[in-house]
C-alpha cells in the first residue's frame, strides 16, 4: 500500500526484455536506505516487487499483465521514475490510499501555466472515469493528486511548484502517457451497490458485516 507522496524521481539506467516481460534497472537513493530483497516499491505509481539492489540502484521485474496495462514498457534507459517505498503502519498518510495497481493509462491531451500552478487535463479510458468524482483524489503516474473537474473523457487536476520539481509531472508534455489508479474505496462503494441490487436487500451495517466489511 502506497500513499502517492513521491519520495524521489529515479533514473531507468537499463531494460532487459524477454517475449512477454522485462527487467528494469533503476538509479536511486533514497528508497534504498532501509531496502530488503522482496520489498515494495511504487514505480511511476505501479507496486513492483525488489529483486535485486546494490549501491544506488535496484532490480525489478515486469511480467506482460503489467507491461499491458501501464506504460512501463515505453519507458527509455535514461527516463526519469516516480519512486515510493510502501507505507508503514502509523506514518502520516499524506495522500490517499494507492494500491499500485494501475487501473488504465491515460494521455495528456492539455497543459497550463495558472499563476504558481500547472494544470494538466488527462483523457483518461472509462474504466478510470467512472470512478473519479470532483475533488476526489486519482493517482497519475503514482502521484496523489485532486481532481479539479471532469467530463465525459477527461479530467484535470493541478500541481504546484513542489510537485512540478518533485515528480515527473514537472517535465511531461501533451501527448505523454500516464498511469491512472482511481480511488479503491470507490471501486469497493460499487461492489457493494451491485450485490446490493442483486439480493435486494438493504445496505446497513448487517449488509456490511455479512460482506466483511466489518
Amino acid at each position: 500500500m502506497f500513499t502517492g507522496i513521491i519520495e524521489e524521481l529515479g533514473r531507468l539506467v537499463r531494460t532487459d526484455r524477454g517475449v512477454e516481460s522485462a527487467r528494469l534497472y533503476i538509479e536511486a537513493r533514497t528508497v534504498l536506505e532501509d531496502v530488503r530483497l522482496g520489498d515494495s516499491i511504487a514505480v511511476n505509481g505501479v507496486c513492483l516487487t525488489v529483486a535485486e539492489f546494490g549501491t544506488g540502484r535496484f532490480v525489478a521485474d515486469v511480467m506482460a499483465e503489467t507491461l499491458r496495462r501501464t506504460n512501463l514498457g515505453e519507458l527509455r534507459p535514461g527516463d526519469r521514475v516516480n519512486l515510493e517505498r510502501a507505507l508503514r503502519l502509523g506514518e502520516r498518510l499524506g495522500g490517499h490510499l494507492v494500491s499500485g495497481h494501475v487501473d488504465g493509462v491515460g494521455t495528456i491531451v492539455g497543459r497550463d501555466a495558472r499563476g504558481i500552478a500547472q494544470v494538466f487535463r488527462i483523457r483518461a479510458p472509462e474504466t478510470v472515469l467512472r470512478y473519479v468524482i470532483e475533488k476526489g483524489s486519482v493517482a497519475v503516474d503514482g502521484i496523489s493528486l485532486t481532481v479539479v473537474d471532469l467530463d465525459a473523457e477527461s479530467f484535470r487536476v493541478s500541481i504546484i511548484p513542489h510537485t512540478a520539481a518533485m515528480t515527473t509531472l514537472g517535465f511531461k508534455q501533451v501527448g505523454d502517457r500516464v498511469n491512472l489508479e482511481a480511488d479503491m474505496i470507490a471501486k469497493y462503494v460499487e461492489r457493494m451497490l451491485g450485490a446490493h441490487r442483486e439480493t435486494n436487500s438493504r445496505l446497513d451495517v448487517g449488509f456490511l458485516a455479512r460482506h466483511g466489511f466489518l
